[in-house]
């Protein structure tokens, strides 16, 4: 019987030459130090049952379902600050915005059904309504959204059906924080445990990210004129984003791990880094100096938005791959429960 485990630190109690893993490495071997023999059976490495991962990790592709989870924030972020600008006078921005969550939301919508493989799947989700599941619920949502957005934008640019127009622009900014924050709740979900563990914050990480992301688009297309409440958007998105994530990272654990470390790490710095920079740049950004600064505190707004998407997407990978991020919190859960 093994006497290996699992623990926070990795692999406990192997003992050389007495056990043997299963699946691609059983039938590696490797001389020992300072002898001719040859070791018969490798050092035991954990694995499942037939060299199997405790969890398959996501099989979606990284291009198509990060780009889908920013794509969609920004769409539902831009309706919100479209009917803003709507509602304020701001005829420029209102455009821009609008443009910009139908823009998002095909893109989008284009993401994910080439990760799906053909549309027919899509469709067939809207064959049922199933409230319990967030998958479902968000193929409705967005079957009712993206019609919406393209309904005014295309209002705003033909400059016809103006009462249409705003109607359209109200509904869609009615769901657009359901749009923006509803793909934390689909990845939260899943068995992924730094998607899972993250159930309470993420919306939130999301949800400011989406504003973030919005207010770097009208920053960089809008007059400088109309952008102020883009400016105040962005200030509060990044303290939103930036708050929430590290409230999320303290509570998980050691799930949080994986966001610490190889590439994800690398990209979540790098999305802090730019969405700090880019708030503070947006809140000196004014009419008065110039587009300039407008424009590179929407760039780095939009790309660290991106960065944060991905970032938390290879996390979530990583940490299926990896069993002690789900063998270890199940057992202090269930001590927890016992004590």
């Amino acid at each position: 019987m093994s006497g290996s485990d699992v623990g926070r630190e990795g692999v406990r109690g192997a003992r050389p030459g007495r056990e043997a893993p299963t699946g691609a490495h059983a039938g590696r071997r490797r001389r020992r130090r300072g002898r001719g023999e040859r070791q018969m059976v490798p050092d035991v490495r954990f694995s499942s049952y037939y060299g199997k991962p405790v969890l398959n990790k996501p099989t979606w592709k990284a291009l198509d379902i990060a780009g889908y989870l920013y794509l969609g924030g920004l769409a539902g972020a831009s309706s919100l600050l479209a009917a803003g600008g709507h509602a304020t006078g701001r005829p420029d921005l209102a455009r821009v915005a609008k443009l910009g969550a139908a823009g998002a939301i095909t893109v989008s919508l284009g993401a994910l059904v080439h990760d799906l493989g053909r549309p027919a799947r899509f469709v067939n989700m809207l064959r049922v309504f199933k409230p319990t599941s967030p998958m479902n619920l968000g193929s409705w949502l967005l079957a009712g959204y993206a019609p919406l957005t393209m309904a005014a934008a295309a209002a705003d640019v033909a400059g016809r059906f103006r009462l249409l127009g705003a109607a359209a622009t109200g509904a869609a900014a009615a769901l657009g924080p359901a749009v923006a924050t509803y793909t934390a709740v689909l990845l939260s979900d899943t068995a992924v445990p730094s998607w899972h563990e993250g159930y309470r914050e993420l919306p939130f990480v999301f949800a400011g990210s989406a504003a973030s992301t919005a207010a770097g688009l009208a920053l960089v297309c809008a007059p400088a004129t109309q952008t102020g409440p883009a400016r105040r958007t962005a200030v509060l998105g990044a303290a939103l984003e930036t708050g929430a994530f590290t409230l999320m990272k303290r509570r998980m654990g050691l799930a949080a791990e994986p966001f610490e470390q190889g590439a994800a790490h690398r990209l979540l710095r790098a999305a802090e880094l730019l969405t700090a920079g880019g708030a503070a740049l947006a809140a000196c950004a004014g009419p008065r100096r110039g587009r300039g600064l407008a424009v590179a505190a929407g760039a780095a707004l939009l790309t660290g938005s991106a960065a944060l998407r991905f970032g938390v997407f290879r996390a979530g990978v990583a940490s299926a791959e990896d069993p002690k991020y789900t063998v270890v919190p199940q057992r202090e859960r269930l001590r927890a429960r016992a004590g």
